[in-house]
């Protein structure tokens, strides 16, 4: 849910949420899914609750966190994962993806920071064994009791004996609610994103941005304040494609430049489980910082950006890694250093044969191999349109007339092209960043 809402995602789909354990009253043993759902703006799909829990708790615990629920179907009976019901009702019901994607839309565009969840009864044609299968939850949790399994172990031990006692049938229908909870959770998400696209709509709960629903704020003024949120993140080009390999357990060197300054501190204290080595600290020289102002919309309204201390990883600094260079499985270049440098660094990486992967940028940016023979040292590339049509112009190729260009925002850029050198490379091969 935190990892969804934190991309954008308004739709997360998942098996059975958790919920108060029995005799939780006494225990407070109670799942930490519906604080969740309390703090949460976004809409879970699931299959309601596990029997093995009390579901008539788990509900009004919902209720006293704010959060709406519903059932998907006819009908407001609540589901009970492998059983269509459970006893229990939800306060509302939607038939459609539709009124799900509308339900979702209105309680979203509140502002409020709590979640809702749809729960979707188990299909039809595997409903039938729902009987047999709650017969054997009763039998497993009388045989948890009698074995003294308490705590974390109860849930394991009870799907273990009921897939047991059901000669796998509860499997089965476990992995088809599953795939039915998949099925309607799309047709949902693509009911919203057209609801979304029909009024221009935006489903993160924020609503700070907005002046009324005829007056959004799709453009800066000038020469006044803009309302807005502000947020901090550590980015660069090369330094984002060094953390995403580090994350997936590769050992790149890191080569770039940064000041003696708060920024720089910063930015080292959060690359600790990066190879920095090879970062210049250079005194009275500010820390490369970049000012995105992006629309409502997601689109770069206005970008600032302070590089000028990328002009400092010159030639004679990188030459000492020489030997580094000349070993390495792969070389990845960013389009922010000098031209001198890619050009010394794609002459030692040809030189020794190894593969090179040049990061443009920044359309203007992306020129710099190709004004001179640097860029024959080139294996790799990862442009979006506006870079490969700066490329195509400095070599002198045509661009078919009419091609539209848009560019995305840096970060997902960069972190996609960290995941493709990712892809390219096994776990013992040493890569170098600039």
């Amino acid at each position: 849910m935190i990892a969804a809402h934190k991309a954008g995602i308004p739709v997360f789909v998942t098996g059975g949420i958790g919920g108060v354990h029995r005799d939780g009253e006494n225990s407070l043993d109670v799942s930490a899914d519906l604080t969740e759902l309390g703090r949460t703006p976004i809409a879970v799909v699931s299959a309601g609750v596990k029997s093995i829990l009390d579901i008539g708790r788990t509900l009004e615990f919902l209720e006293t966190q704010g959060v709406c629920v519903a059932t998907y179907g006819d009908s407001k009976s609540f589901p009970a994962f492998f059983s269509q019901q459970s006893g229990f009702t939800s306060p509302y019901h939607v038939s459609s993806p539709q009124e799900a994607a509308d339900l979702i839309a209105s309680t979203l565009s509140l502002g409020l920071q709590n979640g809702l969840l749809l729960a979707i009864p188990i299909p039809e044609e595997h409903a039938a064994t729902g009987q047999q299968i709650e017969d054997a939850i009763q039998t497993a949790v009388k045989e948890a009791s009698s074995k003294g399994v308490t705590g974390r172990d109860v849930t394991p031990f009870i799907l273990q004996r009921v897939n047991e006692l059901t000669n796998g049938k509860s499997l089965q229908a476990n992995i088809a609610l599953i795939q039915n909870n998949s099925k309607v959770g799309s047709q949902i998400a693509c009911a919203l994103s057209k609801h979304k696209e029909k009024s221009g709509g935006n489903f993160r709960g924020d609503i700070k941005t907005r002046k009324s629903k005829d007056q959004r704020i799709d453009s800066n003024t000038f020469g006044q304040t803009n309302p807005g949120s502000v947020c901090q993140s550590f980015g660069g080009v090369g330094r984002n494609i060094a953390d995403c390999l580090s994350r997936l357990g590769h050992k790149p060197l890191f080569i770039s430049a940064i000041g003696k300054d708060s920024h720089s501190d910063a930015v080292l204290n959060y690359c600790k489980h990066m190879d920095t080595s090879a970062v210049a600290r250079l005194q009275d020289q500010r820390t490369a910082t970049y000012c995105a102002v992006i629309t409502e919309s997601g689109e770069l309204s206005l970008g600032l950006g302070d590089m000028d201390i990328h002009q400092q990883i010159q030639e004679q600094y990188v030459s000492q890694f020489e030997d580094q260079l000349a070993s390495a499985s792969l070389v990845v270049l960013d389009g922010n250093i000098p031209v001198s440098t890619i050009d010394y660094v794609c002459h030692i990486a040809k030189k020794h044969a190894v593969p090179v992967w040049f990061e443009p940028t920044d359309a203007d940016k992306a020129c710099k191999p190709f004004l001179s023979e640097s860029w024959k040292a080139l294996s790799y590339t990862s442009p979006n349109l506006a870079e490969l049509c700066t490329m195509n112009h400095t070599l002198g190729l045509p661009t078919p007339t009419g091609t539209r260009v848009k560019k995305p925002p840096k970060i997902s850029k960069c972190l996609i092209a960290g995941q493709e050198v990712a892809s390219y490379l096994n776990s013992n091969q040493s890569i170098i960043l600039f």
